[in-house]
């Protein structure tokens, strides 16, 4: 790269096109790198966009739901919160992008890019060794390092902090690679298995960099010497802190605002209007606790109404090979948040909390 010749290209019009159907805005996420890589840039763009997918997945029953306002992949345009969420969005968007530039690479997308074999013929354990065609990650993290990283142009705290949990998203997506293997000997005894590696579903690393959000570990700076900006203090003091991190840990420097209540400067929409979950098969623990949180402790009132909703019924196969279906309409029981009627008094009981990570 060096003496390359660097381009910052907005690519607000390619998410536009990938992303029109989503309806999310992302004009404030650039890109930088030299233009031999410029190839790279739709699937760049896809991943991010399944990064915050995933993220909408993750958070759907929670007060953050990883609204479109949250992909701001840099501290640029005093946009430089910190927060629990921020490094769950930063870490899930540096995996979609190099999971995206991975995949593709293995599909055969990019001339430039093939196979990982350099560790074909090696034994890898008791009974295999390795073969086959592994996933290039390698690839796919320096591809996904030269665009997202290069964001942080900044050398403060918030911008360290951005690119530690950058690599720990990458970091997610070795660590949930799966084996695959293939038996080889005389009548499928399976004598000897050739394996490699491949990536996990996108959903898997979601889970896995989830449980690390919930983990995640609030960094305790020096906030005097913070203020002497990009001094050796300042630097120094930064050093320190982060020598005691984990490569896989996500860290945070604010605490959360109170996502209950909207904030239209922030890009908090709160949780009045929002769909909770009362009833239904196979709702986990915290889906079925959703109205709770979502509406109750944050003041509001649980709002049910009857919406009709149209699905396919009385399917029948159709030789060959069809299946038609009759379009059938019913109504059924939804709950929403809303306000509480201002003429009476809130209940003692109801507390609004906002503790911790509480989402």
């Amino acid at each position: 790269m060096k003496g390359s010749t660097f381009l910052i290209l907005s690519i607000a019009g390619v998410y536009g096109a990938i992303l029109h159907a989503a309806a999310w805005s992302v004009n404030n996420f650039l890109m930088t790198g030299p233009k031999a890589y410029l190839t790279y840039s739709s699937s760049v763009a896809a991943g991010a966009h399944s990064g915050m997918e995933e993220c909408k997945f993750q958070f759907g029953w929670e007060r953050w739901n990883c609204p479109e306002s949250a992909l701001q992949l840099s501290t640029h345009n005093r946009l430089r919160s910190a927060t629990r969420e921020t490094s769950f969005v930063h870490a899930i968007s540096s995996a979609g992008v190099m999971y995206t530039l991975t995949r593709n690479c293995s599909m055969g997308d990019f001339e430039s890019c093939g196979c990982d074999d350099s560790r074909n013929g090696r034994v890898g354990g008791r009974g295999w060794v390795w073969g086959g065609c592994s996933d290039n990650v390698e690839f796919g993290e320096r591809i996904s390092k030269l665009f997202v990283d290069a964001l942080e142009t900044g050398h403060d705290t918030r911008a360290l902090i951005n690119l530690h949990n950058n690599e720990v998203g990458r970091l997610a997506v070795k660590a949930t690679m799966k084996r695959a293997c293939k038996c080889h000997g005389v009548s499928g005894s399976c004598s000897i298995q050739t394996c490699w590696l491949q990536l996990a579903e996108f959903r898997e690393i979601g889970n896995y960099l989830k449980i690390k959000y919930d983990q995640a570990h609030k960094l305790e700076m020096d906030k005097r010497r913070m203020r002497a900006g990009n001094s050796a203090d300042s630097r120094g003091a930064t050093a320190e802190t982060f020598h005691h991190v984990h490569a896989t840990e996500l860290v945070f420097l604010e605490d959360s605002p109170d996502y209950c209540t909207r904030n239209a400067s922030l890009g908090h929409h709160g949780t009045e209007g929002r769909e909770c979950l009362q009833i239904g098969k196979n709702l986990s623990q915290w889906e079925k606790r959703s109205c709770r949180r979502l509406c109750t402790e944050c003041g509001l009132r649980v709002e049910e109404r009857r919406t009709e909703v149209v699905a396919s019924c009385n399917c029948k196969f159709q030789w060959c090979c069809t299946v038609r279906c009759e379009q059938c309409r019913q109504l059924v029981a939804k709950h929403f948040c809303a306000r509480r009627d201002t003429t009476a008094a809130a209940p003692n009981h109801i507390k609004r909390r906002n503790k911790g990570h509480k989402r």
